[in-house]
């Protein structure tokens, strides 16, 4: 799997330089100096950064498998900044040192096509990346916001190519528009797969509601079984699905969930919904009956990609118990008898999801539980205040750590001092896992 993961980013810095190669063969125009040159690199390899990035976030299970896709939609998210920062010190750079360039005009009326054509590029990307950072800022809901992203990231991508292709230098030969052009043909035939194609394959799978059961903390167990077909086929517990309820695949209305049954219970499937906002916050108002509708499995985080490993740690926080749900309920079912220390952090101890269901895996399991409580009960005598090392350390073997492999699961402030504590105890970075909470 590490190989395939060299392959792949060697794959992508191939695609970011390939087009700047391309363009220096042949007849190449003269230049107007280093920065004028430098500023023409920066804008050809901002625009691919643009580009790639969408087949990323495709779901292409043969590209995220050694990543995971949670990473990467994270790389997507950095990646974004950065390509915009090159497009727009391009663009910095013609306006201090080659206005003229820029033309007479900006008023899009008497400006030339192309030129307008590139500033409708840079507006559009830098709505794209700055409604998405801050989209919870702005108070944007996640289905408009969706519609949002995807209009101004395809205007933007179309109104960069024309003003590549406009403005001509270094594309003037027609083998190097071809480049150009077929870079866009490979960019809307990954829209129309991700946009129409796939959402008609789930239009043809559907699932149905069977059950909706209320948990601790405003947490939903959904239970769906499949209607007309097989259903997932196999998953890795751990591992999350794309859920659209309520509304067709096609409207963009979809919604990450960990799965949290285990692979041995299928055909019927089940998610835990924390009532929070949007989509969720009208969860309990489903009804068994209902039609849903899977975009499954995604995601590496699963003890099914560490069978070396001579136990497991789940460090969680709130609904991110989840994932690990998943896990326990599969290792029960499996007979798997490798030690588990699950360190559950909580507000409350009558907020502990699945609270009864974890004690009695107990029976089950080589399982120890450790619940740590930020506003803890006048009688408790267990673990107070927040996940630290001081914790850990307390209630987590010394012996054979090393060997022990750490998911961790929760709000990003506890598991980035979770992953500093680990580290600090020697426990080797390629053993301590993170699940990627905030997909947008």
């Amino acid at each position: 799997m590490r190989m395939r993961a060299v392959m792949w980013i060697g794959i992508y810095l191939a695609l970011v330089l390939a087009p700047l190669a391309v363009l220096l063969l042949g007849e190449v125009p003269p230049g107007r100096g280093f920065w004028w040159d430098f500023s023409m690199a920066l804008g050809f390899a901002g625009m691919v950064m643009m580009g790639v990035p969408f087949a990323m976030t495709s779901r292409i299970r043969k590209l995220s498998a050694p990543f995971g896709i949670d990473i990467l939609y994270l790389f997507h998210r950095y990646l974004a900044w950065i390509a915009f920062g090159l497009v727009s010190t391009h663009f910095a750079i013609l306006w201090i040192g080659y206005e003229e360039a820029l033309g007479p005009t900006i008023d899009p009326r008497e400006a030339p096509w192309e030129l307008t054509a590139g500033r409708a590029a840079l507006v559009l990307f830098a709505l794209a990346v700055i409604t998405s950072q801050w989209r919870k800022q702005l108070r944007l809901e996640y289905g408009l916001w969706r519609y949002a992203h995807v209009a101004l990231a395809t205007l933007g991508f179309v109104a960069a190519v024309a003003h590549i292709i406009g403005i001509g230098y270094l594309t003037a030969a027609p083998g190097k528009r071809v480049l150009w052009l077929s870079a866009t043909l490979v960019w809307i035939l990954l829209v129309l797969w991700v946009r129409l194609v796939r959402p008609w394959q789930q239009k043809h799978r559907p699932w149905r509601v069977v059950e909706v059961r209320p948990e601790r903390n405003g947490t939903w167990t959904l239970a769906l079984e499949p209607q007309g077909h097989a259903g997932l086929g196999h998953f890795m517990p751990g591992q999350f699905a794309w859920l659209t309820l309520r509304q067709s695949p096609f409207l963009l209305r979809e919604h990450p969930f960990s799965i949290v049954s285990a692979p041995e219970d299928l055909s019927r499937v089940e998610f835990g919904i924390k009532a929070l906002g949007d989509f969720t916050g009208t969860i309990s108002e489903v009804k068994p009956g209902e039609t849903a509708y899977l975009d499954a499995p995604y995601g590496i985080f699963s003890i099914d990609r560490n069978q070396d490993a001579a136990g497991f740690v789940g460090i969680v926080g709130g609904i991110g118990v989840t994932p690990l749900m998943s896990m326990l309920r599969s290792m029960a079912a499996r007979g798997d008898r490798r030690p588990v220390w699950l360190f559950y952090a909580n507000k409350t101890r009558d907020g502990v999801t699945f609270r009864e269901e974890i004690d009695a895996l107990r029976a089950r399991l080589d399982l120890h539980v450790v619940h740590i409580l930020e506003e803890p009960p006048e009688d408790w005598d267990g673990e107070k205040g927040f996940v630290t090392r001081e914790v850990l350390e307390r209630d987590l073997p010394r012996e054979r750590r090393d060997e022990l492999h750490c998911f961790l699961c929760g709000p990003s402030p506890m598991t980035a001092a979770t992953e500093e504590a680990l580290h600090a105890m020697g426990i080797p970075a390629q053993r301590i896992q993170t699940e990627v909470f905030e997909l947008v």
